[in-house]
């Protein structure tokens, strides 16, 4: 096998973005990836003759002229993607003590349909906004300029979106209903820094679109390109080690026993995992401590329903619903009481505008509630394990049903996953939905750089920047600048 200018260990999005952006520019690409499947979070599966996501639900910013948009126009996938836009006057619904809110895309519109409901925060609605807006600005990447070192993106990581949101309002149900699709961050209403909210709500209110067939022809779409571009792509092999050779990494050994030599490399999985590929001193007992120590994110119980022809409606909004009269579910988390939130939302069918072919929903899960069977192999963790699902499955479909109740109804078969499924398929600590949890109170602990001290090794993914499919696609470019420089690749992007 020849040697390679880059090899990139892992094929989900930050691995097939790093993979596009680096054999665009001529360089030797191959992809790693130990699971049969490429794609990562993007990828699908078929159940009863239907698609299911399995990580990208929904996206920001991808009409015309907006980030995400012109991201993707580089990367030479906009114009192939089947998308369909949600609804523009309620893309979320945030359903708290009992009264059902709605974010509306355009930043007028959600101050006006936030002040229906709340007429006596208008100014705290407005001033909510234009602090996001604030925000996100100072953030080069996230508009697509070079970072020059003179935004200080880090002050706001400092302050924790329940902080924020005390200086915005103290009316407490606008509090909650602003925090309310907090499950697209895991968000910890004292940890949890007020730039990832920014971002990621940001994004949103500029528009959002759901895949329609699903987000598994983004990765398709990578791929494709990669291999246009020259590059390899290798499934079922899985990184064992990473050899070293005068202060650089020479070599990744497969399991299997498969030497693949570059001249580079590109680590897209956790961090705390490529760690174990390596015992050289070059990485201090002191980064590989921290890194290990890092507190995850939450993780999830996800139900996928497939349901009987023409009989539930497709709702082109995505619907959180809260138990408790908090929305901060991670924090209060209980498994007596669970489950006390979920969100909720159908796919578009490709063959009617008017029914839903399938419905996913999802509840957080602590993998406390799964470690008894963490040493069982998959499909081997027997009846218990099965019954345990079942349980938890009966519990949400009732839960579900008690706000759209001809769900039960609908239902031709569904399946599960557990916090155990994400570990076992995306190899994220404990079954985390976003890997490492960024922290407020010590924001640089938890801040993980591409650059490492073995000068040829590179960081991607979600650890690196901020989760998402956003935030995972500029962390990815972030890596890339290590290799090509940033104002170059920058250009390159904005004249795309």
């Amino acid at each position: 096998m020849p040697k390679f200018d880059v090899v990139i260990i892992g094929s989900g999005l930050g691995g097939l973005l790093c993979g596009n952006i680096l054999s665009k520019e001529g360089m030797n690409v191959c992809i790693l990836e130990k699971q049969n499947q490429f794609g990562g979070n993007l990828q699908t599966f078929k159940r009863d003759g239907k698609i299911f996501d399995t990580g990208i639900h929904y996206v920001g910013g991808l009409s015309e002229g907006q980030n995400t948009h012109q991201y993707l126009k580089y990367f030479g996938i906009i114009d192939k993607l089947n998308l369909k836009r949600l609804d523009i006057n309620g893309f979320d619904k945030i359903n708290f003590e009992g009264k059902t809110y709605s974010y509306a895309q355009g930043f007028d519109n959600f101050i006006e349909t936030l002040a229906n409901d709340f007429p006596a925060e208008r100014n705290a609605l407005i001033e909510y906004v234009k602090k996001i807006r604030e925000i996100c600005d100072r953030f080069p990447l996230y508009n697509i300029r070079p970072n020059l070192g003179l935004d200080n993106e880090l002050q706001y990581f400092e302050t924790s979106i329940g902080d924020f949101l005390n200086s915005i309002t103290q009316n407490k149900t606008l509090q909650n209903v602003l925090a309310g699709n907090n499950m697209l961050y895991a968000g910890v209403q004292d940890k949890t820094p007020i730039g990832i909210h920014a971002l990621i709500t940001n994004s949103l209110i500029e528009s959002v679109y759901q895949f329609v067939g699903g987000s598994q022809q983004v990765a398709d779409l990578l791929i494709e390109t990669i291999k246009d571009n020259g590059g390899t792509l290798m499934n079922n092999s899985k990184v064992q080690k990473l050899e070293l050779n005068n202060g650089k990494i020479e070599s990744a050994i497969l399991s299997n026993g498969d030497i693949i030599e570059a001249d580079n490399f590109i680590s897209t999985i956790h961090p705390a995992r490529t760690l174990e590929m390596t015992d050289t001193k070059m990485l201090r007992k002191s980064y590989r401590s921290r890194i290990n120590e890092l507190d995850e994110t939450m993780s999830i119980f996800v139900l996928y329903v497939s349901l009987k022809p023409n009989s539930f409606k497709y709702q082109n909004s995505n619907y959180y619903h809260f138990n408790d009269d908090s929305v901060w579910n991670v924090s209060n988390y209980s498994s007596d009481r669970w489950p006390q939130n979920f969100l909720f939302l159908t796919s578009p069918n490709t063959n009617s505008d008017e029914y839903a072919e399938t419905a996913i929903a999802m509840s957080y899960m602590h993998y406390d509630d799964v470690k008894q069977w963490e040493n069982s192999k998959i499909g081997k963790r027997g009846n218990e394990y099965e019954a345990f699902k079942k349980q938890k499955a009966e519990k949400l479909i009732e839960q579900i049903d008690q706000q759209y109740p001809n769900f039960s109804t609908s239902i031709s078969k569904y399946y599960t996953s557990t916090p155990l499924t994400i570990k076992d398929y995306t190899g994220s600590k404990y079954g985390s939905m976003y890997g490492i949890m960024h922290d407020s109170n010590n924001p640089l602990k938890t801040k993980i750089s591409p650059k490492t001290k073995i000068p040829n090794l590179l960081l991607s993914g979600q650890n690196v920047n901020i989760h998402g499919f956003l935030g995972v696609t500029i962390g990815s470019v972030l890596t890339c600048t290590e290799m090509l420089g940033m104002e170059y690749l920058m250009k390159k992007i904005q004249n795309a």
